[in-house]
């Protein structure tokens, strides 16, 4: 992926601020991004939104990369309205961690949080409400880690609850 650095005002000040728990300022095709360590997301979430007018969280999704060390990215897509301007706060976690929640920060994390756990296994702690919210509960496993295959289904829950055999 080639980036290149993203410089702004915004910028400038989470350097000011946040020093080296931002390791990446860069920009792919346009799209802004920082990466910074776990630990910093939600401070970073709440100036973003109280000082910078990053008033609306887009969405929260992950990546899976099985074979790191830290396996997920999460992603943070931001967007102000009084900017006309879009971003995105990337960090990379563990497997066993269970990063904190962002509900606090932008209330709409909720949802999004949800659809993280359910399709990739991701516990976000202190979330108030963490259970699946696209597949039943006692679905088993889940669809968007790499060990899971494009056809896979929880084939037990298909017969007990749909009555029919896997078509593949």
């Amino acid at each position: 992926m080639a980036t290149t650095p993203w410089e702004s005002d915004v910028t400038k000040r989470l350097k000011e601020i946040f020093g080296d728990q931002i390791t990446e300022y860069s920009s792919y095709l346009g799209q802004n991004f920082i990466v910074a360590k776990p630990e910093s997301v939600i401070p970073i979430l709440e100036f973003l939104k109280l000082e910078a007018d990053f008033d609306y969280l887009v969405d929260l999704t992950a990546v899976d990369y099985p074979k790191r060390d830290a396996r997920f990215d999460l992603v943070y897509i931001l967007y102000s309205f009084s900017r006309n301007e879009r971003m995105r706060v990337k960090t990379m976690i563990p497997e066993s961690m269970q990063p904190p929640t962002a509900v606090g920060v932008y209330p709409g994390a909720n949802w999004l949080e949800r659809e993280v756990f359910d399709m990739f296994g991701i516990q976000f702690d202190g979330h108030p409400d963490m259970r699946r919210i696209l597949l039943p509960e006692e679905w088993e496993g889940f669809p968007l880690r790499k060990e899971y295959s494009i056809i896979q289904q929880d084939d037990r829950w298909v017969k007990e609850n749909l009555g029919i055999e896997s078509g593949h």
